[in-house]
């Protein structure tokens, strides 16, 4: 009993909720977004999640029973899904999270791009209370990769590596950005080293956008993409193509 006790005292910071999630893992999902991210991605609509500053602490309990308000949306493929800002940053509380979702039969899905992940029991724990990741592969090129987010890319490759060896399903997305990640030779190599995965069950482009532009602007940051437009239907298509080239679906 003690032990249970001590496994349910931890708590995350979080920066919202958002209780019908349609696109953030299968059916209808509960999202609980985060706060604390060390990637300064230059495309990134959600800086105001950067910081922990402002973030409200919630116990595991309490986010579960706000979320099981919503239940009878869900359907048969619909849960909780933690976002961010970065959610493996807390990866001992998503994991509490997520086991104790378990217990009460809710799915689970993380939303990540993976910068904090190294290899480790701690980390390993939360992949496998993962029922599925959507794992954010921001550029296949390193040195790209560190440009655009400020951090090298060869651990967050090294997790898509690892949920492929446990065999956790995962929706690989890419951001689609016109100058940045739509050059074909790089979405060749994505494509290349997406076929060396057994765990892929659906590939996605995710067209940029500006919708968080005023966020910067607000927080007093500069936009760094000043004047680049989104993608058009025809690169998104094409991109789609290449990606999914020859890459088995789970």
């Amino acid at each position: 009993m003690h032990a249970v006790l001590m496994r349910r005292c931890k708590k995350l910071f979080v920066h919202s909720f958002e209780s019908f999630g349609s696109v953030d893992g299968p059916g209808i999902r509960f999202i609980v977004f985060v706060k604390g991210c060390a990637m300064r991605c230059a495309y990134c609509h959600n800086p105001d999640t950067w910081s922990r500053d402002g973030a409200e602490e919630w116990a595991i309990d309490d986010i579960l029973d706000r979320a099981e308000r919503y239940r009878v949306y869900w359907g048969a493929d619909g849960g909780i899904t933690v976002s961010g800002g970065e959610a493996m940053i807390q990866a001992e509380a998503v994991t509490e999270l997520f086991e104790i979702a378990h217990e009460r039969g809710i799915n689970t899905c993380l939303d990540t791009s993976a910068q904090p992940y190294h290899q480790s029991e701690k980390m390993d724990a939360l992949l496998r209370a993962s029922d599925t990741v959507l794992l954010d592969i921001k550029h296949i090129d390193d040195k790209r990769h560190k440009e655009l987010t400020g951090h090298t890319n060869k651990n967050i490759l090294d997790c898509a590596k690892r949920l492929s060896e446990l065999g956790v399903p995962v929706w690989i997305r890419h951001v689609l950005v016109p100058g940045w990640t739509d050059d074909e030779p790089s979405l060749q190599e994505l494509n290349a080293f997406l076929r060396t995965l057994d765990n892929i069950r659906r590939i996605e482009i995710l067209p940029y956008h500006t919708l968080g532009v005023y966020k910067w602007e607000q927080l007093g940051i500069k936009y760094r993409l000043d004047g680049v437009l989104p993608p058009t239907e025809e690169s998104v298509r094409k991109a789609e193509s290449i990606l999914r080239e020859g890459v088995t679906l789970i």
